[in-house]
């Protein structure tokens, strides 16, 4: 079996590079003949279809990128796989994506949602993102690393450091995550909220808005917001230094923070809602609030990025939901609970990193890759 793995190669931090990364990483480990490209690289990916001669090309992105990962290789003659991820409603290339023999896509969420939009439900095969869980590990609380990362984070030895990681923070719950830390705060014991996103015009003007909020509800002195570029070899450091992870995301399609924190040994809150049904357990793994609110829309505006000439309206027969906003009351009580029983945080992050290492090691998801292409595709 020859693959070949397109996506943003060499790796960024972001997800979608991760992802594709540890795909190639644990196909190499299995002796499978695999190379890697960048998904945008139209020349090195022709070179690659010229001499290497791919059985499939499988593609990590989302349906916005199907001319890079499927229009792409079937131009020479090679069988394309998509590997995708939702963003709330697919526009377009439905045409396309049903005329595949097989698309993955993340989660049992992500894949309602591209039947909900026209795709042949049929044609969908669920495989998780895989997890590093050689590096995604346990941390001793005196370990000097962690114990640099909370120095530097400026979380004192006995408080309780409350993490959340994403592009931005409020798209992963943190606005959320700010109105339960205000209700519950003479409750708890002290703390210190530390929201890790990533420098980009984009998440500036967000940072403002969640941290004027933070100021607003009086807990601005306790909430720190980390903006530095930072790499994958740190992450598991600054998870480790965690005593919670709390993600009740408002739009997520995996979760991939939240599986490195259960590997991390690191109790999760979240929402009971998208990819999170598929990777946490609810009173096991994490807490999961129910969902207070579904964010919907009659109509969205597109433009290049989805196939269409800018400022392209599509209006909804139906109106469709692109955003959950979990229960603050429900958060509130699981927070409260993991923050004053260390024994059940020790507990259920354990439980966290035994399913984490059982259905996500990217070496699980490698194996799970090739017998789907087996039974699906007839590659060998």
């Amino acid at each position: 079996m020859k693959v070949l793995v397109l996506y943003d190669y060499p790796p960024s931090p972001g997800g979608l590079a991760t992802q594709g990364d540890l795909l190639y990483k644990g196909l190499l480990e299995m002796g499978i003949d695999a190379r890697a490209v960048h998904f945008e690289s139209a020349q090195e990916k022709e070179w690659y279809y010229r001499w290497y001669k791919p059985d499939v090309v499988v593609g990590v992105g989302y349906w916005g990128h199907t001319p890079q990962l499927i229009l792409h290789p079937q131009r020479y003659g090679i069988q394309p796989v998509p590997w995708l991820v939702a963003d709330g409603y697919i526009a377009n290339y439905q045409e396309v994506l049903n005329a595949l023999p097989l698309i993955l896509v993340t989660s049992n969420w992500v894949k309602e949602m591209y039947v909900r939009d026209g795709i042949n439900g049929d044609k969908i095969v669920v495989l998780p993102v895989g997890c590093d869980t050689d590096t995604f590990i346990p941390f001793s609380k005196e370990d000097p690393k962690i114990l640099a990362v909370r120095e530097a984070l400026g979380v004192s030895p006995e408080q309780l450091m409350i993490l959340t990681v994403g592009g931005d923070a409020a798209s992963k719950g943190a606005q959320e995550v700010m109105q339960v830390l205000a209700i519950i705060d003479t409750k708890a014991p002290d703390w210190k909220y530390i929201c890790k996103v990533w420098p980009q015009p984009r998440t500036k003007i967000q940072n403002l808005a969640d941290l004027e909020m933070a100021t607003q509800l009086g807990i601005e002195k306790n909430v720190f917001y980390a903006t530095n570029t930072i790499s994958r070899n740190f992450m598991p450091y600054l998870i480790g230094a965690c005593d919670i992870y709390a993600a009740p995301s408002r739009l997520e399609g995996f979760g991939m923070p939240q599986v490195e924190a259960g590997a991390c040994g690191k109790p999760v809150v979240s929402i009971k809602a998208m990819g999170m049904l598929d990777t946490l357990i609810h009173g096991e793994t994490a807490f999961l609030a129910e969902v207070a609110q579904r964010i919907v829309v009659n109509h969205v505006i597109l433009g290049d990025e989805s196939g269409f000439e800018q400022n392209h309206k599509v209006l909804f027969k139906i109106p469709r939901t692109v955003d959950y906003r979990a229960n603050v009351q429900d958060i509130a009580q699981h927070l409260l609970v993991l923050m004053n029983d260390p024994l059940l945080r020790e507990k259920m992050g354990k439980a966290g990193r035994e399913r984490v290492v059982a259905n996500f090691d990217y070496r699980v998801v490698a194996k799970k890759f090739v017998q789907i292409m087996k039974d699906r595709l007839g590659v060998s």
